[in-house]
């Protein structure tokens, strides 16, 4: 059974950071890409990026790139989302996904979605 679980959530000031992580079990995550998602309430699930099976490639939408850093490691089967001065409006439900391919996390049809994690930026 795949799971994907997402820590690292919480309540932060803005102007602040946060790291979360999202472990996986239950596949072989070096031969899956990965990205993470959030949904704010009352909006679309939204796309924060991806990185390839290998971690050694990385996209964000142009919305995403200055503030947000996407890694992982496969020894540990680990996704990282690190989020840097934070804004009231990041406010979401956090998400990491698994997809076959990178288009898969790009096109938001992946193969496995976590649970979520909450992030709430106060002002």
């Amino acid at each position: 059974q795949v799971q994907l679980v997402e820590s690292g959530g919480g309540l932060v000031q803005a102007g602040g950071s946060l790291r979360l992580s999202c472990a996986a079990s239950g596949l072989p995550f070096s031969n899956y890409a990965m990205g993470w998602f959030r949904q704010a309430p009352g909006k679309e699930r939204e796309l924060i990026g991806g990185t390839i099976s290998s971690g050694s490639s990385t996209y964000y939408p142009d919305s995403m790139k200055a503030r947000f850093t996407i890694s992982r490691d496969n020894a540990k089967s680990a996704l990282y989302l690190q989020m840097d001065s934070l804004k009231v409006e990041d406010t979401a439900v956090y998400y990491c996904a698994a997809g076959r391919k990178l288009h898969n996390i790009v096109s938001a049809t992946p193969d496995y979605w976590g649970q979520g994690t909450q992030v709430t930026v106060s002002s």
